[in-house]
């Protein structure tokens, strides 16, 4: 009764249908799909290679077919409509963002709110879903790791991303941010830093320069990640905005979040800020701490009942 969570490997695509299958409670199995340069060319209008098609032995999409498939990706959805086809309605698809190929690519599609796609089996959300749960938010609050539970209220956490697309962090980028970040500081009692892998070496010593002389607890890389203790131990969060599942995931909290946008985000981040900005989800980093708690934004919680939903009205089952 495994899912399948088809993708072609890409991490923020394999991260948000796995939080999906985790949120209904299914176990899961990866189907990776990697067609060659003439194939993914041809996506994701044209067919699937023939070696790949579901009655061949070794395709990622070989039977028995799952109850339920999660895909993302757009050298996926020539693979979903494959199986489709072979499957028929034993199966229930769902594709994660747009296939461009229109709604009629799976049963159930999500894209976030500022994409274009619409129609009665589109379902839109602010910000993508997670792995992320309301549960490990409310524990990580309730029983914060040592350094984090003595620093003085309010705490201020700070999720630092770093290279992508076109966001270099020059010595400027990197001084406007850091500027910023000494303002809302100025305001918290102390600070909680968590960079990631794509953080620069430049980015993390400015960050750990400006906090020094303050309350603050800063990840030094050694050990278990201390991000989802961050989140649910803040009472405001500084987000750099070059990641949507970072942002994403600073909306699961009932806490102010003001976003970074560094020079260089792409075009369609940008859009995703813009929208979060206008529905007054978010806040700028120059604006004031925030202080007012919010509603958590829970998309991999709406998503998971729209699949069981659809499932219950099709006679699908999910579990044994």
């Amino acid at each position: 009764m495994r899912v399948w969570v088809l993708t072609d490997g890409k991490i923020g695509d394999r991260v948000q249908c796995i939080g999906v299958a985790e949120r209904l409670g299914l176990a899961y199995e990866e189907r990776v799909v990697s067609p060659n340069w003439l194939y993914t060319a041809l996506m994701p209008f044209g067919p699937i290679p023939p070696a790949d098609r579901p009655d061949r032995p070794g395709s990622p999409i070989e039977g028995p077919f799952p109850p339920l498939v999660i895909a993302s990706g757009r050298r996926t959805v020539a693979y979903v409509r494959a199986l489709r086809t072979a499957a028929g309605t034993q199966t229930l698809t769902v594709f994660m963002k747009d296939p461009r190929t229109g709604a009629g690519a799976a049963d159930l599609i999500w894209v976030p709110e500022h994409d274009r796609l619409r129609g009665p089996n589109v379902l839109t959300t602010p910000t993508a879903p997670h792995r992320l749960t309301p549960a490990a938010l409310a524990a990580a609050r309730a029983a914060p790791p040592a350094p984090i539970g003595a620093l003085p209220g309010p705490r201020l956490g700070v999720v630092l991303g770093g290279l992508s697309g076109g966001v270099t962090w020059s010595a400027a980028d990197i001084d406007v941010f850091v500027r910023r970040l000494i303002a809302l500081a100025d305001e918290a009692g102390s600070v909680m830093v968590t960079p990631s892998r794509r953080s620069p070496p430049a980015l993390k010593a400015g960050v750990a320069a400006a906090l020094a002389g303050r309350p603050h607890w800063m990840w030094d890389m050694e050990g278990e990640n201390p991000y989802v203790a961050i989140l649910g131990a803040a009472d405001a969060l500084l987000v750099t905005g070059d990641s949507h599942n970072m942002v994403g995931e600073a909306l699961a909290t009932a806490v102010p979040v003001h976003v970074h946008r560094p020079r260089g985000l792409a075009r369609k981040l940008n859009g995703f800020l813009d929208d979060l900005m206008g529905r007054a989800l978010i806040l700028s980093d120059q604006e004031p701490l925030g202080r007012t708690p919010r509603a958590p934004i829970d998309t991999t919680g709406r998503i998971a009942d729209a699949i069981a939903k659809l499932a219950v009205e099709r006679g699908i089952r999910l579990t044994p």
